[in-house]
């Protein structure tokens, strides 16, 4: 997931998807350690994305801005 893509998902999105990807990210770290994951790359595509959105979050927070709803004319 990129940035922009992120940036223009609701505040509520952004927590939704948070606990998604934590719950995931507990899944594959418990997969790894039972020795079963078939994807272990994927693990750090989550820890990436995770730190993105909390990026943007911290982003929006300390600017006050408000989520992008709408994608400007190019």
């Amino acid at each position: 997931m990129k940035a922009q893509e992120i940036r223009e998902l609701s505040v509520q999105e952004r927590k939704d998807k948070i606990a998604d990807l934590e719950q995931e990210l507990f899944n594959l770290k418990f997969q790894l350690a039972t020795g079963k994951i078939e994807n272990p790359s994927r693990l750090r595509l989550i820890r990436r994305t995770l730190a993105r959105i909390k990026t943007v979050q911290r982003e929006n927070s300390e600017t006050g801005d408000a989520p992008v709803t709408a994608k400007p004319e190019a």
